[in-house]
């Protein structure tokens, strides 16, 4: 078969997004992401027409990029037809950071089975997708990759048990993918499964009695004293109120300083001074998803999503109305917070009721409405890969071209990178 070189890209690349679904480990920390082809046209599915097309230009931007620019640190899951598998352009992707995932529609022929093993050879990694049962070409590729994903919902749940013993081998790690809810990563955590992917982390999972918790309400009094423009004297005293929200800030201001010949910051009026209101209000959202401890973990799925989100939100902002530092510092408070009655166990309007905020804040996270809604809407479309015309609404009512969105995508993936290199 004829090589294909990565900027061949027939398909325009002006056509679809990049969209990156988590892979989450036994301990729910990120440990990959799955790249998926996300169309912007409104009569187009997420699968293009075209998918080798598609491949290679996603690998053609990945390569111009550097594959750290779209999923930092962590391992790249790319979906591979046969077309893809055979052709040169795959050899491309790095093959230390990414796993080639075999669509379901591949027929493992002999050369393709022979093409894999060459591959393997060059160091790359393989992971069967979309598994709901033990077929022939199963049987015939299983034993040459290295992770198996079975679909939880093309598999019953008396028959799941069974298919985890039947495929489980040495060399082969299990991951559920489209696992919707807790209970269902429970039952998985339970079989054995090593990863997990799907949105069950991100549901809003309502826990009858849950009260927000002393340090959750400080942050969410800081939150309030921030938009209402308190004085820095009632601020301050807000943050020392908490031992432990101040300690968090003292070390994030220190660790922003460091390596820029500043000195260290030793006072909680020094920290506010030196992170000026818009910075502190940003740490502090960032810090309602801290662990117990209040350590902030960016390989928490929950708040790389809010993160990205409240970056996307922020950048959609400027790129509208460049230069309203104050609209952008809205539309990342709308991203960041969007996600809040899922880390919380508590309705949305609940959490609302206790913070301050604008009217235009609260239409966006409880309706979609309004200008800021609208790119809410879009950030949660760019996550799925679903079918694009929600997108392409959206899109067109703010009138945002796809290219635009693509760019701030990206540029949102490299600030949450930055971002994590920030707190450790």
């Amino acid at each position: 078969m004829q090589a294909v070189a990565p900027a061949v890209a027939s398909t325009p690349s002006d056509e679809f997004f990049l969209a990156r679904q988590p892979i989450l480990g036994r301990d729910q920390k990120l440990v990959a992401f799955e790249l998926l082809f996300r169309a912007a046209a409104e009569h187009e599915d997420a699968q293009l027409t075209d998918y080798a097309a598609a491949t290679a230009a996603v690998i053609s931007h990945a390569s111009q990029l550097g594959m750290k620019q779209v999923v930092g640190e962590q391992t790249a899951f790319v979906n591979v037809d046969e077309v893809v598998l055979m052709s040169d352009f795959v050899r491309f992707l790095p093959p230390d950071q990414v796993i080639l995932e075999i669509l379901e529609t591949v027929c493992p022929t002999p050369a393709l089975l022979a093409r894999i093993r060459e591959l393997k050879e060059l160091g790359f990694k393989f992971a069967l997708d979309d598994v709901i049962g033990h077929s022939e070409q199963v049987s015939k590729l299983r034993n040459l990759v290295d992770v198996i994903k079975i679909d939880l919902q093309g598999v019953g749940r008396d028959e799941l048990a069974d298919l985890v013993r039947t495929l489980r081998g040495p060399h082969q790690k299990l991951l559920a993918e489209k696992v919707e809810t807790v209970e269902e990563f429970q039952l998985c955590l339970e079989l054995g499964f090593e990863f997990f992917q799907g949105y069950y982390f991100a549901r809003p999972a309502i826990l009858s009695g849950r009260k927000i918790t002393p340090s959750e309400l400080v942050l969410l009094r800081l939150l309030d004293l921030i938009h209402a423009h308190a004085d820095n004297e009632a601020i301050e005293a807000a943050v020392k109120r908490d031992a432990l929200l101040s300690l968090n800030l003292l070390r994030l201001v220190n660790g922003h300083l460091e390596g820029t010949g500043a000195p260290r910051v030793e006072s909680i009026s020094q920290a506010l001074a030196q992170l000026g209101r818009s910075q502190l209000q940003r740490w502090v959202q960032i810090l309602l998803y801290s662990g117990p401890e209040g350590h902030v973990e960016l390989n928490s799925p929950l708040l790389q999503m809010a993160t990205t989100r409240g970056r996307l939100l922020e950048l959609m902002t400027l790129t509208l109305r460049p230069g309203d530092v104050a609209a952008a510092d809205t539309a990342f408070t709308v991203g960041i917070m969007s996600l809040m009655d899922a880390l919380f166990g508590v309705p949305m309007r609940e959490i609302l009721d206790k913070v301050d905020i604008s009217r235009d804040v609260r239409a966006a996270l409880l309706e979609r409405d309004g200008d800021y809604g609208a790119m809410l809407s879009i950030a949660e479309s760019l996550e799925h890969a679903g079918p694009g015309r929600d997108l392409g609404a959206a899109l067109g009512r703010l009138r945002l071209s796809v290219k635009q969105v693509r760019d701030i995508e990206l540029a949102a993936f490299g600030w949450v990178r930055d971002l994590g290199a920030e707190v450790h």
